[in-house]
């Protein structure tokens, strides 16, 4: 079974017991997180419920695993002949969650 859930301003497709990198999610290491926006549930080769936009009644269970940084992002802007150099950085917290029920 899988389906669509909205979360941080993405959608993602997820499964039971996968893990799952998602922008950061106020929640405690070891606690679980519910997603009530879902969008979409399929699979067990029944038919897809898709929602208009929400599919009711459905929700996605996920328990926290690590609360952790992004890889660095270089920001790098540069105007020729100018000797106008500009670097920063940039690195997003991120949630890393395992996915633990899909409730249709």
């Amino acid at each position: 079974m899988y389906a669509v859930i909205k979360t941080g301003g993405k959608q993602y497709r997820v499964a039971k017991d996968q893990y799952l990198k998602i922008e950061k999610l106020e929640a405690e290491v070891g606690s679980t997180v519910d997603f009530d926006q879902v969008l979409l549930v399929g699979g067990d080769g029944a038919e897809a419920k898709v929602g208009t936009p929400l599919v009711a009644g459905a929700k996605v269970t996920a328990e926290v695993v690590e609360q952790t940084r992004g890889p660095k992002i270089v920001i790098f802007k540069k105007r020729r002949r100018k000797n106008f150099r500009r670097k920063t950085g940039h690195r997003q917290s991120i949630t890393v969650v395992k996915i633990a029920d899909i409730a249709a």
